[in-house]
């Protein structure tokens, strides 16, 4: 989850809210690719989560990262909660999960280096503590009391109101991760046609990525039950955003939205302001009952567009956040999946075509039955299978057409990184598949085996 957001001086006109969004327009020659991964450490003897302090914990592996490999420590109270170096960021979820926040790169090429060597970085403090990590959408066998909660003020508050608007938002912040990518848009108009394009089509990658098939140390009948978590966390900032696909829909229109968010926070002087269910309009009109006359400024807007949780969002760029967590080389390939279909406008294009005709109802039906059945999802006459062959076709040829090459030349383009991806069309089976036949397989039920086989 972010870190506290530096948007800008005070808001005095409400005009300065889409503003703020509008000013994320980037020329084609710069945009970027910014790709995002989490991943549950634990320690290898008990196969127990990491707490977070200890000779054998998340404190231990950020002391490694910041003493060994040149990175900058981030404070929150006295304790080291993030690391920053070079644009990126490593921060921690709410259960201890590390997540790497990757600088903005041009090619996936460098983006997947990054991601390379920040793994390699991170096993090689790992495995001089004891410690491993593993890539999943959701933590196969440790219960809600097993998982730490981290020191940071934001996660304190969340925790509590979670259990007031949703079943499921506590699971969410300590037991899932996902691996997520942020693109860059060039005008209002860009803006919205990639939106909806990310919003139809995110069920696709949440089929493809769909590894998180076992909860509480049993079989959950959902390929992604990850994605099943956030369905049932909190309706007044999730979803699928019919609206999005409105006439008329573009910047101020988010901005109605996300007014509409009910607010967790307002952070002051390193500390965060209990600002829970509170309104930012209230806030707007120095109403808030936590700030009595105080009004926000654009750094206050910035911390709230990150509390909105939909299943593609937008700040002063587009955040893709549908699917799970998983082994390495799909964390190179969700960024190739979407840079294949929002970077060039033929495959944009064709993308939107493809989903343009969708109604409210399909789209919700994609996303739930992807969760459950992964390739095998259908909503009416929409076959899953089908429709990420189709998809796969269009983002390769967006790789194509892009031509940024690697390792000094001598591959052309960024296609390959989307070999994973179409090996499982190819198959019809995605990593949840796989996990499944090992537990009813070799495995015996043993879900122990995981850990061993298939962390990084």
């Amino acid at each position: 989850m972010s870190i506290p957001q530096s948007g800008g001086g005070p808001i005095e006109h409400h005009s300065q809210l889409a503003e703020y969004l509008e000013s994320g327009c980037k020329p084609r020659d710069e945009w970027r690719i910014g790709t995002e991964h989490e991943k549950f450490g634990y320690c290898k003897d008990t196969l127990k989560p990491l707490p977070y302090e200890g000779a054998r914990s998340i404190l231990a592996v950020l002391e490694g990262l910041r003493d060994g490999h040149g990175w900058s420590p981030v404070e929150e109270a006295g304790k080291l909660i993030g690391l920053e170096k070079g644009g990126a960021n490593v921060s921690l979820e709410p259960g201890g999960q590390l997540e790497l926040s990757g600088a903005p790169l041009e090619s996936i090429h460098q983006t997947c280096d990054e991601v390379n060597q920040h793994l390699e970085d991170v096993k090689d403090i790992a495995d001089k503590i004891g410690v491993g990590f593993i890539g999943l959408g959701a933590a196969p066998v440790w219960t809600h009391d097993d998982m730490p909660l981290m020191p940071k003020g934001r996660y304190q508050l969340m925790d509590g109101y979670m259990q007031r608007v949703g079943s499921m938002g506590r699971d969410m912040m300590r037991r899932t991760c996902t691996v997520q990518v942020n693109l860059d848009f060039a005008s209002e108009a860009d803006m919205v046609q990639k939106l909806r394009v990310a919003l139809a089509l995110q069920p696709v990658a949440t089929a493809l990525f769909a590894n998180s098939p076992f909860f509480n140390g049993a079989v959950n009948g959902h390929k992604s039950w990850r994605s099943r978590v956030w369905r049932d966390l909190d309706p007044a900032r999730t979803g699928m955003l019919p609206f999005v696909f409105d006439e008329g829909f573009g910047f101020e229109a988010w901005v109605q939205y996300a007014l509409d968010v009910p607010m967790y926070f307002v952070y002051r002087d390193g500390q965060y302001v209990d600002a829970l269910g509170m309104s930012f309009r209230d806030f707007l009109k120095g109403q808030l009952p936590a700030l009595p006359g105080e009004t926000p400024t654009l750094s206050d807007w910035a911390d709230h567009l990150t509390t909105a949780f939909p299943e593609a969002r937008i700040k002063k760029y587009m955040e893709m956040r549908g699917a799970d967590g998983g082994p390495w080389r799909r964390l190179c390939a969700l960024p190739a999946f979407w840079v294949g279909l929002m970077y060039e406008q033929s495959s944009l294009d064709a993308a939107w075509d493809l989903v343009k005709g969708w109604d409210v109802e399909t789209r919700e039906m994609l996303r739930v039955s992807a969760s459950v059945d992964g390739l095998q999802a259908q909503a009416g006459a929409v076959k899953m299978h089908d429709l990420a062959r189709e998809v796969l076709t269009i983002a390769e040829a967006g790789l194509v057409a892009r031509g940024k090459t690697g390792s000094g030349g001598l591959v052309p383009d960024e296609s390959h990184f989307l070999a994973a991806l179409k090996e499982s069309v190819d198959s019809g089976k995605v990593p949840a598949d796989e996990l499944l036949a090992r537990y009813h397989g070799d495995w015996n039920g043993d879900l122990s085996r995981i850990y061993d086989e298939f962390s990084y």
